[in-house]
């Protein structure tokens, strides 16, 4: 019996032992896991304040400013600022009429945005900035002139008459005649010397009778 027990006796020993040293293994086993997580390279910070010039969107100006991806209103448009806005001045154009400023929106990290429209503060004399490429503008439809041909009116509209003025009216003039001159016998006497000769020339034919 002495020996069974000390077998048993034996076997809780190392029982324990062997419990006791899984227990103070898992904590290394797990920081070492944590550890081999843990990324080797040094992320990038983005800091909150910039130490160079600002340009802030000066009172006064629309409501949203456009930034764009180059100095010019035929580049893409990349963003926009409100009033009071600022952001890191980087640069200016060769005409000093753009503001290259720092924009994450943006490709590359940069835009464009009007020099009228903010203030450089502190004021500085900024860097001037070759302007990336001109875009390609978008080329416009050609009209085929074969269809336009269709549309054409080849007929000669027609001509008004033109006003011919009528030739002058002549208006005739009468010429009042002249009263025949009246004898200055009296009608009567003449009357009675027609009656007087047609009484003779039938006396002298009833003589004749």
């Amino acid at each position: 019996m002495s020996r069974s027990w000390a077998k048993a006796l034996l076997l809780c020993m190392l029982f324990v032992a062997a419990l006791g040293a899984a227990m103070l293994r898992s904590p290394r086993s797990v920081s070492a896991g944590a550890a081999a997580q843990m990324p080797t390279g040094s992320l990038p910070t983005v800091t909150s304040t910039f130490g160079g010039p600002m340009a802030v969107v000066k009172p006064g100006s629309e409501p949203q400013i456009s930034l764009r991806s180059g100095p010019g209103t035929l580049y893409e448009r990349v963003g926009v600022l409100l009033l009071g806005q600022k952001v890191p001045a980087r640069g200016v154009s060769p005409k000093k009429e753009w503001i290259q400023v720092l924009y994450p929106g943006a490709p590359g990290g940069l835009a464009w945005i009007y020099a009228y429209y903010v203030d450089i503060e502190p004021p500085t004399n900024l860097p001037i900035v070759e302007p990336p490429p001109t875009p390609t503008l978008a080329q416009t439809a050609t009209i085929d002139p074969t269809l336009v041909a269709r549309f054409v009116i080849t007929i000669e509209p027609t001509r008004l008459p033109t006003f011919t003025p009528p030739p002058p009216l002549s208006i005739p003039t009468f010429v009042a005649e002249q009263a025949p001159s009246v004898s200055a016998v009296p009608m009567g006497f003449v009357i009675l010397g027609l009656a007087a000769l047609g009484v003779f020339l039938g006396v002298v034919a009833f003589a004749q009778r």
